[in-house]
């Protein structure tokens, strides 16, 4: 049972190791723990080369040996850094220094008949431009008027079911007459 316990010892030795670098990247300790870094790796090498005929204690081992060396290359990636004065991420990412945002996309060449929408409740102008328009169009083939509120339900369900079912970032509605009937129109835009 010495390689249970040994296994036991390692895991603790990982975790406490853990916390140790991240109380020196926090600026807790001065010194970063090269002491129980190296008891860890003696501890990692003593089984290194042994024959671990036990299922469970070769698939424990190999995972203890893979998670203190992905620590320890995301440790070793964070000393450099501070060494090198570049700030680092919580995960070992580095810290850009706020480059401006990307410019936004330029318009696209719409028709003036298409309304883009991304969120139907909260661009309450862009869908009464389209209502507007809807209405319009409805008077001049002699339909019937509708009521906003009903009219803005009915865009916000096929906008949400359109993005569900093909995604993208918006969904761009248009009115057509086709033989004298007002209809809507909706594509996804990707």
């Amino acid at each position: 049972m010495a390689l249970e316990e040994d296994l036991t010892q390692l895991e603790t030795s990982i975790r406490q190791l853990q916390i140790e670098w991240e109380k020196f990247f926090g600026g807790v300790e001065r010194k970063p723990p090269t002491d129980l870094k190296a008891r860890v790796e003696a501890m990692v090498r003593k089984h290194a080369n042994a024959e671990i005929r036990n299922n469970t204690e070769r698939f424990r081992y190999q995972n203890l040996t893979a998670r203190y060396n992905t620590l320890n290359e995301l440790w070793m990636k964070k000393l450099r850094a501070l060494e090198e004065g570049r700030p680092m991420g919580l995960h070992g990412s580095k810290i850009p220094h706020a480059p401006p945002p990307p410019p936004p996309p330029p318009p696209q060449a719409r028709r003036p008949s298409e309304y883009r929408v991304r969120q139907p409740d909260s661009e309450t102008e862009v869908v009464r431009q389209l209502f507007d328009q809807y209405q319009q169009a409805r008077a001049q083939s002699g339909e019937g008027a509708v009521k906003f509120e009903s009219f803005q339900k009915v865009i916000a369900q096929q906008a949400s079911r359109i993005l569900s079912e093909k995604g993208g970032q918006a969904v761009e509605f248009r009115v057509e007459t086709k033989d004298g009937k007002v209809s809507l129109k909706a594509k996804a835009v990707k």
